[in-house]
């Protein structure tokens, strides 16, 4: 079974081609922006052009727009190939790439959020989540924050914030999707933003 990793949620953009659990080729840029232009281009110089059974994509937290390039590009090739899709969190993968890193250890992950917030979520050592994903302002992350190892876009603010914490600087990356357990993939993806839109509908007067 062939899976296509799409990964545009954050700063980062990634793709992967993994094979029967085998990463097949993949490629991984930090961005920032651009990610619309530079997702295509990165699955067409997959072999076969990226071509699977099954398309998995990062749902966020992240940037709005990463998260719709994502989102469109896994849905559009999924109707296109007739293959199956399914979505993670990019706070998950972090975690698991942290876990990688610092096996046995719980992690908090937290990344750069929206209007000054960050997103922050605290793993178990076996990439379980132990609460769920909040939007903070950096005082609450850093106050919240207990685990020994820190991960993610501000673990560095946090770990200097808190002295003899481990900080691992990392942005999911497709290429590493394999890191994920079987449940921390689902049916269905939706974008998950992270926080409530700015926007509000007008009430009725």
């Amino acid at each position: 079974m062939r899976r296509l990793v799409i990964d545009s949620a954050t700063e980062s953009c990634s793709v992967a081609l993994i094979e029967d659990g085998v990463l097949i080729a993949g490629e991984c840029l930090t961005l920032g922006r651009g990610h619309a232009e530079r997702l295509v281009p990165m699955i067409a110089a997959l072999p076969d052009q990226g071509r699977a059974d099954v398309i998995a994509v990062d749902v966020g937290p992240g940037s709005f727009t990463g998260i719709r390039v994502g989102l469109a590009a896994a849905r559009a090739l999924a109707m296109a190939w007739g293959a199956r899709l399914e979505g993670y969190e990019s706070l998950a993968l972090v975690a698991a790439m942290a876990n990688a890193e610092s096996p046995g250890t719980a992690v908090d992950v937290c990344m750069t959020g929206g209007h000054g917030e960050w997103f922050f979520q605290p793993f178990a050592a076996d990439g379980t989540p132990l609460a769920p994903l909040v939007s903070l302002p950096p005082a609450e992350a850093i106050a919240r924050s207990s685990a020994p190892v820190i991960a993610g876009s501000q673990s560095a603010a946090i770990a200097q914030a808190r002295p003899g914490t481990r900080a691992l600087d990392l942005r999911p990356d497709a290429q590493r999707l394999m890191l994920l357990s079987a449940s921390a993939l689902h049916d269905d993806p939706r974008p998950s933003y992270g926080r409530a839109p700015d926007a509000r509908l007008p009430t009725a007067a």
